[in-house]
């Protein structure tokens, strides 16, 4: 293939929670060059290790829970992902429903930032749809993130699309705060599809995303039939726009 491609390892959660280590290996199989990790199903950080150089893949980033870069938390944190070869965490969202909420949530992230890039690790948000979403206080939340914080910003381009935004202006706009993108397919109304079987800009995406260094990580969440046969679908589309 002429680009390589990571896949967010939530999309094969049907196999992650039972067997992850031959979730690792399919995906390798299927020809995918990095992984995602939603967790990490109590396995050591050596071990993770391990089976990452096993089945030939790097790490794209993390999905990671705020709770983690807290005082209390983010020393063993920084040592987990130093240990797996992460340089990427990514908090998949919260409950932002409120400015008092924003607050709390953007002190944990300025606290956190430049601890773990004093580690060679960035800080990075994934949006959903509601934070492009304009609310009741009058601006939206990802607003709110982008100037109360200096953290990037990991776009997942179906659930900006879904939100009415133009995913590539998007990019366009925080090109300098973005290193990972989640390359996602659907239609308008949160219907998740594999790759090129719903209506988003897939090819113009990705296009943008490697002429300016972005990561591309694939997604597709619906578990239909199963998981990696989306995670191959997915790749099998991608590889009829290389």
């Amino acid at each position: 293939m002429k680009h390589t491609y990571g896949i967010q390892l939530y999309s094969v959660r049907d196999i992650t929670e039972k067997n992850f280590p031959l979730a690792l290996e399919q995906v390798a199989a299927l020809g995918y060059k990095e992984v995602e990790f939603a967790g990490f199903f109590g396995y050591s950080a050596e071990k993770i290790k391990e089976m990452l150089d096993k089945n030939g893949l790097a790490v794209s980033g993390t999905h990671t829970g705020w709770d983690e870069l807290t005082s209390e938390n983010i020393e063993k944190t920084v040592e987990y992902h130093k240990i797996i070869g992460n340089h990427n965490i990514i908090v998949p969202g919260a409950d932002l429903n409120t400015l008092e909420k924003i607050e709390k949530f953007c002190e944990v992230m300025n606290f956190a930032q430049p601890i773990l890039n004093k580690e060679g690790i960035s800080l990075a948000f994934h949006n959903h749809s509601r934070e492009f979403e304009l609310q009741s206080w009058g601006s939206t939340i990802h607003s709110e993130l982008e100037k109360r914080t200096d953290i990037d910003f990991e776009i997942d381009t179906f659930w900006a699309f879904n939100a009415g935004c133009d995913p590539i202006g998007v990019m366009v706009r925080l090109k300098d705060r973005i290193k990972v993108i989640h390359l996602k397919d659907g239609f308008k109304g949160g219907i998740g599809k594999p790759l090129g079987q719903g209506e988003a800009p897939i090819k113009e995406i990705r296009d943008y995303a490697y002429e300016h260094g972005f990561t591309v990580v694939v997604e597709s969440e619906t578990l239909t039939p199963d998981g990696m046969t989306e995670a191959k679908e997915c790749i099998e589309f991608l590889k009829t726009i290389d």
